[in-house]
């Protein structure tokens, strides 16, 4: 029998192609078993960060976010965003020595995917309704361990993780409320809330 020629070069091309295909398999999926090791081996996992907040429909507060790197410790803080308005805010809009959801809407979370300290007081890795208590004099900040809540409503003080004091200062006006970082080290830094006429926050530290 008469072998024809492009018979035996449409085997030969099958056999290359199959045994090409079955390499590149096992390279993506070696590949895709050291990204799994890596993510193992470091501690940190995609579930660890708590997720941006979207608007589910227009909010006079939109959801905002801050995010800041303190040595390898990853900080986030998500919020709704409100604004003055020309109205009185701390001691009127926000009363006074009352539980606060340092924000509108839901209640503020603050995430670290390390353990920390608070002004110098440790708290475990992990997410946190931040809560403060605002009065004429220092402020309370609460790590609240029940992150996800709407506003201050539920708020069970049984739940806190933790409470540092603040005093806060008066140096400007901000239209809107916001958060951010200052001071950043490779060791600390300070987590600072501003709105209206006031500016207070605490120190982060970290161990690696």
């Amino acid at each position: 029998m008469k072998i024809r020629p492009f018979l035996i070069l449409s085997v030969f091309s099958l056999f290359v192609f199959t045994a090409c295909e079955g390499e590149a398999q096992n390279d993506m999926t070696g590949h895709d078993h050291d990204v799994a090791e890596n993510h193992e081996e470091s501690g940190h996992h995609d579930g660890d960060h708590h997720p941006m907040r979207a608007n589910d429909e227009v909010r006079a507060s939109p959801n905002a976010g801050v995010m800041q790197t303190i040595g390898t410790t990853v900080i986030h803080v998500i919020y709704g965003r409100p604004s003055a308005k020309g109205r009185e805010i701390f001691g009127g809009l926000v009363p006074f020595d009352e539980v606060w959801r340092t924000g509108a809407n839901e209640a503020t979370t603050i995430t670290f995917d390390n353990d920390v300290t608070i002004n110098g007081e440790p708290l475990a890795a992990g997410s946190y309704a931040l809560f403060t208590i605002p009065t004429a004099g220092s402020w309370t900040f609460i790590f609240n361990n029940t992150a996800e809540q709407w506003g201050a409503f539920n708020y069970d003080s049984g739940e806190d993780a933790l409470r540092v004091t603040a005093e806060p200062t008066h140096e400007f006006q901000m239209e809107q409320m916001g958060f951010w970082f200052d001071e950043v080290t490779d060791t600390s830094g300070r987590v600072v809330l501003g709105w209206a006429d006031t500016m207070v926050g605490f120190e982060v530290g970290v161990s690696e």
